[in-house]
């Protein structure tokens, strides 16, 4: 008899703990759908995510238009994102240093002077560009999320990786600068996702 007596006040207490947990199961459900609902006056443009892994390796690295996803696209900021990174690619694509120079932080062209830029980016083409992601920081820098495909010369791929065509995922720091949105320095120690194509 006393072994069924702790048994029993058990079972009173199983429902009620459940009854809790699922009520914050469902709550936390809920409340993670309102985070990440698009807001229903945001008008998201259509856009085609580009494809390298379909692409013919003479067709590499594809084309050099700037898209966005869906969720990038209700950034409120995405136009003006879209736009910067369109000129920063279309200015390593053509090869123009000045072009460059008017999409990076001071601090990035000190690092970076044109003789070297052109070194590095001699042979670069870069192409099947696409903003997954835009995030608003609490210090108000955006943080752009983007991936493309670069092909050139094998010797003048990353130490590492000397191949003709990568595939790259990185995380770029957006920030003001004389009242123009610039990219910045990627903090040092940052490793991009990168592998051949």
């Amino acid at each position: 008899m006393s072994k069924a007596l702790p048994a029993a006040r058990r079972a009173r207490w199983l429902v009620p703990v459940l009854v809790v947990v699922v009520s914050l199961t469902v709550g936390a459900g809920l409340l993670a759908r309102e985070v990440y609902r698009l807001p229903g006056d945001v008008a998201v443009p259509m856009v085609t995510v580009p494809s390298t892994s379909s692409l013919a390796p003479d067709e590499q690295p594809g084309s050099p238009t700037v898209e966005l996803t869906p969720g990038a696209a209700a950034h409120p900021e995405h136009e003006s994102v879209r736009q910067l990174l369109q000129t920063y690619f279309d200015a390593i694509n053509g090869r123009s240093y000045e072009r460059w120079m008017t999409t990076v932080t001071a601090d990035r062209i000190q690092v970076q002077p044109r003789r070297e830029w052109l070194v590095d980016y001699r042979s670069t083409r870069d192409g099947s560009i696409i903003v997954r992601r835009i995030e608003t920081r609490a210090d108000q820098r955006l943080h752009v999320l983007v991936g493309f495909t670069s092909t050139q010369d094998p010797e003048d791929a990353p130490v590492g990786l000397p191949v003709g065509c990568i595939r790259w995922n990185l995380t770029l720091p957006l920030q003001q600068e004389n009242g123009q949105l610039k990219i910045a320095e990627v903090p040092a120690g940052t490793i991009p996702h990168r592998e051949a194509c």
